[in-house]
């Protein structure tokens, strides 16, 4: 029996593509169509940008998902950021006019109108719904950034009286905090991934493969860097698959590679299926994280990750699937890319396997499964 009305608001980058039609960032869309199947109606509140949309933006397939515009905000500037309370009025405005008729609400944080919106839904907005927060951010952060521990702070001292799903687990987890892993694959991606896993030749020739915005806070010019100090006679292929405003500035850097390397720009899921298919590692020696879909990913195709500690990677991700990248000891990303390139076959092999088994936590069935049971039951 379906449900009666979710709503979902998030700050999830929404734009309208050459045909017109909206469409948004990929694994968000993806998850708000799956979760229509359960709904007599959806709504997503998220905010529209006028930019060139992306081909990794997905249109909702669905025509009971109703997609409400709000007005972009943030940036790298002070200016920027201040601007959002212009627009708070206009997102508070759409929030509230769009709970009429909720059963369900899903607030994605943390964002910088969550700084208004927890205390709107804590003590100003009457509940007849059942309210989850998912927190997509590093709930371990040390110093996250302010608005980000403000709230942290606030849905650690359920403020607002709700569940929160988080990534990962962690010590002193709060009673009403679930851990939850991220969705993005469906038992077709796990079938065909199986095949194409068991078939992964581990000799040479090896594919590499980053998925990401390309900037510096994810690891790209490390990436180049530590490419640059060790051999890369086993290296056949080096994929860069994303966008950002230092592209050009990476193509350089990466010139000595040749046509070893190649820049992607942004690709659809279909596009960038058969690249990870082909690889053999994925690299992500980012600065901060909380758990990226894209390992899981890779991971249904076996391929091994080559990642930092950071966020709840390392709850998922060790030495027994993979190569995990200390940032605060003295061992150069280099050198872990390095060693993994180096490995024996068999071990190779081995972690992979193993690899394979974490990527079915990340399904769809998965989530739907502990939803049902954390969040929108009565326990």
């Amino acid at each position: 029996m379906k449900r009666k009305k979710l709503l979902i608001v998030s700050h999830t980058e929404h734009y309208i593509n050459q045909n017109q039609e909206i469409v948004g960032w990929g694994p968000t869309i993806n998850e708000v169509n799956f979760l229509s199947d359960f709904w007599d109606e959806v709504v997503h509140i998220g905010c529209l940008y006028k930019d060139f949309a992306p081909k990794s933006a997905l249109p909702y397939s669905k025509n009971t998902i109703k997609y409400v515009p709000i007005p972009p905000y943030g940036g790298k500037t002070l200016l920027s950021k201040l601007m959002v309370f212009v627009k708070i009025p206009k997102i508070i405005f759409q929030v509230v006019r769009n709970l009429n008729g909720a059963t369900e609400v899903q607030l994605r944080l943390p964002t910088s109108m969550g700084l208004f919106l927890l205390p709107l839904f804590s003590f100003i907005l009457p509940r007849k719904y059942t309210l989850w927060v998912k927190y997509a951010g590093n709930w371990g952060a040390e110093q996250p950034p302010l608005s980000y521990r403000i709230q942290r702070w606030w849905l650690k001292k359920n403020l607002m009286n709700c569940k929160v799903t988080l990534n990962g687990f962690w010590p002193d987890q709060e009673g009403h905090c679930y851990s939850f892993e991220n969705p993005c694959l469906v038992k077709e991606d796990i079938e065909i991934g199986e095949i194409i896993a068991q078939k992964k030749d581990f000799t040479e020739d090896f594919v590499l493969t980053f998925v990401g915005r390309l900037e510096d806070e994810k690891g790209v010019a490390k990436i180049i860097e530590s490419i640059s100090t060790i051999s890369t006679d086993k290296i056949n292929k080096i994929h860069f698959i994303g966008d950002g405003p230092k592209r050009v500035l990476y193509e350089q850097q990466a010139s000595f590679l040749k046509d070893k390397v190649v820049f992607h720009g942004f690709l659809s899921k279909n596009d960038l299926q058969p690249i990870l298919a082909d690889s053999h590692f994925y690299l992500l020696p980012s600065e901060s994280e909380g758990f990226p879909k894209t390992i899981a990913e890779a991971a249904c195709y076996g391929v091994l990750p080559i990642v930092s500690d950071v966020g709840s990677i390392s709850h998922y991700i060790g030495s027994q699937n993979g190569y995990l990248w200390m940032r605060n000891e003295n061992v150069s990303y280099g050198e872990i890319l390095e060693k993994a390139l180096l490995e024996s076959e068999k071990k190779l092999k081995e972690k992979s396997c193993e690899l394979r088994i974490l990527s079915e936590k990340f399904t769809f069935t998965a989530y739907l499964e502990k939803l049902n049971t954390y969040i929108l039951s009565n326990r």
